[in-house]
């Protein structure tokens, strides 16, 4: 399995994001118990709103299909959701 760093750019509808967050957070919660999700977090002072997530997958491609089930996505309240594969090489994820 592969980390890849995640960053979500939201939309400007801090309502909407709101409302819709606790669904947001229970799909991420069952990502986190089926071992892909390993963290996950808003970046403070960002503007617009945007959050780092680091995941396990086998690939990008699956991991892309895999955030189309997330509510924020299906309500079309995330702009951009970039995703890097990342290499941790010192601390707890390193191999």
């Amino acid at each position: 399995m592969a980390h890849f760093a995640v960053i979500y750019t939201y939309v400007d509808q801090p309502a909407q994001l709101d409302e819709n967050r606790p669904a947001h957070r229970a799909f991420l919660a069952t990502l986190l118990e089926r071992g892909h999700l390993v963290a996950s977090g808003p970046l403070l002072e960002t503007s617009p709103a945007r959050a780092l997530l680091i995941f396990t997958a086998e690939s990008a491609d699956q991991l892309r299909e895999i955030l189309t089930e997330d509510p924020f996505q299906q309500l079309g309240l995330v702009a951009d959701a970039e995703i890097t594969e990342w290499n941790p090489v010192l601390g707890i994820l390193a191999n």
